[in-house]
């Protein structure tokens, strides 16, 4: 049944009219997918992640990215791969069910209709993953949805 409240399609950064990035997100991370410029050997490509900062590109060249995220995220835990020329970077949130309006700081922000799309789906995962063997997939929210993170008490730890 979590299946049912993931992610439905990915949102989309662009910088003009290229696209910079696409991401989702769970309660528990952000996954930002990167295309990858064809004809370059994958051990070229490098992504260092830090507790509140990105950086992707080229081995010998300017990154790609180099920005502040949005929020912490758990360095130990958060990791990248390439598979079919797609640089994938898992960021594990240090605050579990807090909404991320992007993954970078000041860039691609949501609009506010997607953002409180993102916060709802989140609040449901929410109320999936603390009682099982419930469907929330079709649970609609009247008025404004609470915050995740913080709502009754808030997320309880593992």
């Amino acid at each position: 049944m979590a299946e049912k409240l993931a992610p439905e399609k990915r949102h989309s950064f662009f910088h003009g009219s290229q696209k910079v990035f696409e991401w989702d997100q769970t309660l528990e991370e952000v996954n930002m997918y990167i295309n990858l410029p064809p004809n370059v050997f994958s051990k070229l490509f490098y992504c260092k992640i830090q507790s509140k900062h990105l950086e992707v590109g080229i081995k010998g060249n300017p990154p790609y990215l180099n920005h502040d995220l949005y929020s912490n995220v758990k360095t130990d835990s958060s990791f990248w791969t390439i598979e079919d020329d797609i640089l994938h970077v898992t960021l594990q949130k240090r605050d579990k069910g807090q909404t991320w309006p992007s993954p970078i700081q000041g860039q691609g922000q949501l609009d506010p209709m997607a953002a409180d799309i993102e916060q709802k789906r989140l609040m449901l995962q929410r109320f999936q993953e603390e009682n099982p063997g419930f469907d929330f997939s079709q649970a609609q929210f009247s008025g404004n949805c609470p915050d995740p993170r913080t709502f009754m008490g808030g997320i309880k730890s593992d």
